[in-house]
């Protein structure tokens, strides 16, 4: 421990990773709003959307779903009552297994991706990065994912 450093500096916000990213997340989200809100999706709507547009012809699996997006059925649930409420989506047992549950985009949710494509060329004049350094932050941002989630 340096002379000028307590046992305390550890506890100084400024010394703290959780802290920016909690702000940065809490920020960028901010700033999807207005966007999202044209397109009538919420943050966490759009994320679902996100990862059932990578697959249109495929049924998702609600389990692979909430593991992709890093959400539990409670919260993963209501979110796609929601969606199919809206028309964006149709959930159905797997008829393979009755215990599970897939989902598919339907028509209007693919018609919606046609209005979200905007979406991220606004958000990235929001951010100040270089396509370098974007590749470079999601890189990091994986690797300490990925070391939080097996410690």
């Amino acid at each position: 421990m340096d002379s000028q450093e307590t046992e305390w500096d550890c506890l100084k916000l400024s010394r703290q990773l959780c802290f920016p990213l909690y702000v940065c997340s809490k920020e960028i989200t901010r700033r999807y709003k207005p966007y999202l809100d044209q397109i009538g999706l919420t943050y966490t709507q759009y994320i679902t959307m996100l990862v059932l547009w990578e697959h249109p012809q495929n049924a998702v699996n609600v389990t692979e779903l909430g593991k992709s997006l890093y959400l539990d059925s409670g919260t993963l649930t209501p979110l796609l009552k929601k969606l199919e409420a809206k028309g964006l989506i149709t959930r159905h047992r797997d008829q393979s297994d009755e215990r599970s549950v897939l989902v598919s985009v339907t028509q209007k949710g693919m018609d919606l991706r046609e209005k979200a494509v905007s979406v991220p060329a606004r958000m990235s004049a929001c951010v100040d990065l270089t396509e370098d350094e974007v590749r470079q932050l999601l890189t990091l941002l994986q690797k300490v994912i990925h070391h939080v989630e097996r410690s």
